[in-house]
């Protein structure tokens, strides 16, 4: 057979291979976050100010948002295992020339590069699972890959504080990054046979994803959870701190344990669709309560652990939507060679929402105080029930085969059916 790399994967044990990609995504993810973290010391040195940091924060949002679709292209023609160790090697690139820069300049240089490795790694991480993980392991090892942003948050929530100077946190992630691309290279199959990039085939590629309805549906959905979650935890240090009276320290602890539900959130998902539930009523029920939840978050109504209480259950809740959205990828695009480009659509709709949330609620904010934000994260809500009611993703139909990322390998045309001699009347 053709596909000698990869027919192996799914009668085999890959669980190393699903980890290293998992470590690829939660180590991508921590170099999303960790600007936030290190913004105190950054301020100190080289000296930056807030305005300066958050351009340093928000480059991977605006980079996922114009490059989703192409990172898809450049992954579905050059390979997934390559793309994946390509932006591994960006990302560790990015870190070492940010750890060693002495001015602002360099150190946006060094953001846009590790934003670039983040597509690269964020796009190819699904379809090298779909591509090994076993017939009906699909939804599980998704839902684990859809943990990566909050369990790489979490981690530079937690371990920013503690070298003391921002270069050690970004040495730290150079390093992480140099040694995931030994262990990619160690355990992660090739796809079968490369084909040399093709900017023609890649638009018209690029072009087909983007007129399918579903895949355009579920981009939608994603980017109005990334706007609902962001929405809240872009301010929720700020909200427990005015609101409660809360110290820094107890409010950040608080916003990691809210990460932690959102992981737990997306495990539980993949638990689900494995159980038969179906993708949409998923999508629309998480939906519903996240809406609800956020009128009792930013509405003057309950105490504080109560309203503690509804921060952890819209992100345990909000968890699920990522994982039914990223393991529905073999089903929304028109065909399994094109999930790249799906994936990388979704990741268009996630960024475009991360960067729309926190504006979003921050004018209205600004304008008509805390509860007007009740009224921005609702209506999103209302908005993604009836697109998540829309998608109607058949989860009867089994998953698509794993089939290489690599479009170059063509598929074998079935032999021709024998045609049934004609009888005479």
């Amino acid at each position: 057979m053709a596909s000698t790399g990869c027919a192996a994967s799914p009668q085999g044990s890959h669980w190393p291979a699903v980890g290293v990609v998992l470590g690829a995504g939660i180590v991508t993810a921590f170099h999303a976050g960790k600007v936030a973290i290190a913004t105190p010391m950054l301020q100190r040195d080289p000296g930056i100010d807030l305005a300066a940091a958050g351009w340093l924060a928000g480059i991977f949002a605006i980079l996922g948002c114009l490059g989703g679709i192409p990172a898809g292209s450049l992954v579905g023609r050059a390979g997934d295992r390559r793309s994946l160790i390509a932006g591994l090697a960006l990302t560790a690139l990015g870190a070492v020339i940010g750890a060693t820069a002495s001015g602002y300049g360099l150190l946006l240089v060094s953001r846009i590069l590790e934003g670039a490795g983040f597509l690269l790694i964020t796009v190819a991480g699904p379809a090298i699972l779909n591509r090994i993980a076993r017939p009906g392991q699909q939804d599980i090892v998704l839902a684990l890959w859809s943990c990566f942003m909050p369990a790489g948050l979490a981690l530079a929530m937690f371990t920013g504080p503690l070298p003391g100077d921002w270069r050690l946190l970004w040495w730290g992630g150079a390093g992480l990054g140099a040694a995931l691309i030994l262990a990619a290279r160690a355990v992660i199959p090739p796809a079968p046979t490369r084909a040399r990039p093709s900017w023609r085939p890649m638009l018209s590629d690029a072009l087909q994803v983007v007129g399918s309805t579903k895949t355009r549906l579920a981009a939608s959905c994603f980017a109005l959870y990334s706007l609902m979650f962001f929405a809240l935890f872009s301010f929720l240090p700020v909200l427990l701190m005015t609101r409660m009276g809360l110290s820094h320290s107890t409010a950040g602890w608080l916003s990691a344990l809210a990460m932690i539900m959102n992981i737990i959130g997306n495990l539980t998902a993949g638990w689900l669709l494995m159980r038969g539930i179906r993708r949409a009523a998923l999508l629309s029920g998480a939906c519903l309560i996240m809406g609800l939840s956020s009128l009792g978050i930013f509405l003057p109504v309950f105490d504080d652990i109560p309203t503690v209480l509804l921060c952890l259950l819209f992100a345990g809740v909000g968890g699920l939507i990522p994982a039914a959205l990223i393991s529905a990828g073999p089903t929304l695009t028109p065909s399994a060679p094109l999930m790249p480009l799906g994936i990388g659509l979704l990741m268009q709709g996630s960024n475009l929402g991360q960067l729309a949330g926190p504006v979003a609620v921050g004018s209205a904010v600004e304008a008509w105080g805390w509860p007007a934000a009740a009224g921005v994260v609702a209506g999103s809500a209302l908005i993604a029930i009836l697109i998540a009611r829309r998608i109607g993703v058949d989860d009867s139909q089994p998953a698509r085969p794993a089939m290489p990322a690599d479009p170059g390998v063509r598929r074998r045309r079935s032999p021709p059916t024998p045609r049934s001699p004609r009888t005479r009347s």
